[in-house]
């Protein structure tokens, strides 16, 4: 079901907001009309009522202000949603400014994807607009034991002038298992997985488009960061891979991407890792020795490959050596 372009906001959706700067030109440029402003986070239409902004693959640090994940705004007739909102008030407030471009019809529900800090971190930016901060029935006790680490190295890493504001705020609904939203002309149904990327992985899939965003179960270019379990994560891959979608949301990476195609690159490197760890367990080798040489055949396939890939053997090599 197609809308016309007013359906949405006063502006075209063609190709929504081309430009690729961060959130931090925002603060550094004069004070310039809010359409430029929505333009230099690059928000983009991917289907009709979709937009995607597209964070950098980089490490959080005080040029990009922590805005590394992808973040979205979907928009029916009645209402809108938000599905994560970047690493840092001031990103989360970017972003606000422009959704604020692409509609003016209520904001009513914001939905964080899994706990890790790039994604909900911008939350505090969107209290105050009425809307219900949704999440997986896992998700409060994730962001409850982390708090204090993920608020002290945003802090570290952004430079206090652009933490300020930024806050853990904690889901008002939870998931256990799924939960339909109404925005009009448009339902999402969300679904709450079991332990994979994290322990609190949340799917949403909207029916007008047959759009599947996936969060950071899905890497795209960007290696997979593993804090939860390989096991479960190579299980629910195939699941996942069963749902009909006309194309996915990735976490990290292309703002949209073909799907089951996009997830298989992910799969093999799963694979790879889960594969090399158990021949050096069965071989006594050391956990070391495993960070060492564990899925060096995918070097060169992922960017940020040296900063994660260990870490992911690392968690790995913890949960396989008590199979």
């Amino acid at each position: 079901m197609r809308k016309n372009s007013r359906t949405y906001g006063e502006l075209s959706r063609k190709d929504f907001f081309q430009g690729a700067g961060s959130a931090l030109l925002l603060t550094l440029l004069p004070r310039v009309s809010p359409a430029a402003e929505a333009e230099r986070i690059g928000v983009s239409e991917v289907a009709p009522g979709i937009f995607v902004h597209g964070g950098q693959d980089a490490l959080v640090n005080a040029a990009n202000r922590g805005d590394i994940s992808n973040a979205c705004c979907i928009v029916g007739t009645a209402a809108a949603a938000v599905i994560d909102t970047g690493g840092s008030y001031q990103v989360g407030k970017a972003l606000f400014e422009a959704i604020r471009q692409i509609t003016r019809k209520p904001i009513r529900y914001i939905i964080n994807t899994h706990m890790h800090p790039d994604h909900v971190l911008g939350n505090a930016a969107f209290e105050g607009v009425g809307a219900e901060f949704i999440g997986h029935h896992n998700l409060p006790a994730a962001l409850a034991a982390r708090a204090e680490s993920y608020l002290r190295n945003a802090r570290e890493r952004i430079g206090e002038e652009a933490f300020a504001g930024t806050k853990i705020v904690l889901p008002t609904k939870l998931v256990t298992d799924t939960l339909d939203l109404d925005l009009g002309g448009r339902s999402l149904t969300l679904k709450a997985r079991p332990t994979a990327h994290t322990n609190n992985d949340l799917t949403i899939f909207d029916s007008a488009t047959e759009t599947f965003f996936l969060g950071d179960l899905l890497f795209s270019g960007h290696i997979p960061t593993l804090d939860g379990s390989i096991i479960g994560w190579l299980k629910l891959i195939p699941e996942l891979m069963r749902e009909k979608a006309a194309r996915a949301i990735p976490g990290h990476g292309p703002k949209s991407t073909a799907w089951p195609q996009a997830i298989l690159s992910e799969q093999r490197y799963l694979e790879t890792i889960a594969r090399d760890v158990r021949a050096m367990i069965k071989d006594g080798k050391t956990i070391d020795e495993a960070v060492a040489s564990a899925g060096q055949s995918e070097r060169g396939k992922w960017q940020l490959f040296d900063e994660y890939n260990g870490m992911n053997v690392t968690a790995a090599f913890t949960e396989l050596e008590w199979e």
